[in-house]
């Protein structure tokens, strides 16, 4: 089948009298130069209804086949007049960590007119706090983008920017993060103590854990989320018994069953593979999913465990036992939290 003419594809993007072909969506993957440049010089000439539309049917298409690459076009929404817009280019790039959009982000999470915008610019940061601390980026761009955050979460702007800027510095290992951490925890305010403790989760220190841990069977459905999944990221064994409870709970929250369900996987130990088996077997076809997707994180986990008891020294290995005896590859989250730890020794 012959590939729509992209001249085709911007003619029927300018039409307004016209609903946007759906089977056109797919020729906005992997726009190469010259492409990119026509629905650039388009763009400002399509109804901002329209922009915003196919942004939602593009983020929507990525979400189901990640194999689609939209970077080119939400490259170009990023300096779109309509804040929605931005939004969604900013969450579409997001998935992409490529470092040549960070003073993008920088400027538009200081500088952009709309709070949500600014707001959205700063989770998005977050992921390359993250990758600086597990060495993926600069030490010099990594403290650009530390400094950022530190002066958004200290300054006057939106609660909302403010929080999602700490959200992201809690990737961060710098000395100052930990009193704008404490600071949230002790505000008298539900946004700002869920934000408290998402960033404590992410910073993969102990010292958080009885903060973690009193806060497991708060009122709040927000709070309560980030506290259980911040034990999970801890590795809190401690909080076993009660996150066993709110899974077994047919009285628990949903979003909270949830997040005890992984954290237990994140967590392991004695009776967790048992539990999370006979949760699996009262499991409805919406849950059986997660669960069986847990219990593969809860093997990762385990393998992760015994390995670490077996400390063995690869200088002692020739490479094919090296390669043998090689422990399953951790997720970059864990990566940095061991790495946070590593220092704090």
């Amino acid at each position: 089948m012959q590939p729509v003419p992209f001249s085709q594809l911007t003619k029927a993007l300018l039409d307004e009298n016209k609903p946007f072909p759906p089977r056109y969506l797919h020729r906005l993957s992997d726009l190469n130069p010259e492409d990119a440049a026509q629905l650039a010089a388009a763009w400002g000439r399509t109804a901002a209804w329209r922009r915003e539309a196919l942004m939602e049917d593009l983020i929507e298409l990525s979400d189901a086949d990640y194999v689609l690459s939209f970077e080119a076009v939400a490259r170009i929404g990023l300096k779109d007049e309509n804040a929605p817009v931005r939004m969604m280019s900013i969450e579409m790039l997001a998935d992409y960590e490529l470092a040549d959009l960070i003073p993008n982000f920088l400027q538009m999470v200081e500088n952009d007119p709309d709070a949500e915008v600014r707001a959205r610019a700063a989770t998005a940061l977050g992921q390359y706090v993250y990758m600086g601390e597990v060495e993926e980026l600069a030490e010099t761009t990594l403290h650009k983008v530390e400094d950022c955050l530190l002066r958004v979460t200290s300054g006057g702007d939106a609660p909302l920017v403010r929080q999602r800027a700490l959200e992201s510095l809690g990737y961060s290992s710098r000395e100052e993060v930990a009193a704008l951490i404490e600071a949230a925890y002790n505000a008298r305010s539900k946004d700002w103590l869920a934000t408290a403790l998402l960033a404590m989760g992410r910073s993969g220190q102990e010292r958080w854990g009885v903060s973690v841990l009193r806060m497991l069977d708060h009122a709040s459905t927000a709070v309560q989320v980030e506290a259980v999944t911040a034990a999970g990221q801890l590795e809190l064994k401690e909080a076993k018994p009660e996150l066993l409870a709110i899974a077994r709970s047919v009285q628990s929250e949903e979003l909270v069953r949830s997040a005890a369900i992984w954290a237990l996987s994140e967590i392991g130990g004695p009776g967790v593979q048992q539990a999370l088996e006979d949760l699996l077997e009262q499991a409805d076809d919406d849950e059986e999913e997660f669960i069986n997707e847990a219990l593969e994180n809860l093997a990762f986990t385990e393998d992760l465990g015994l390995f670490s008891l077996i400390d063995l020294n690869e200088a002692d290995l020739d490479a094919d036992d090296a390669d043998e005896f090689a422990p399953p590859r951790e997720d970059g989250e864990k990566k940095a939290a061991r790495k946070r730890r590593k220092k704090e020794q």
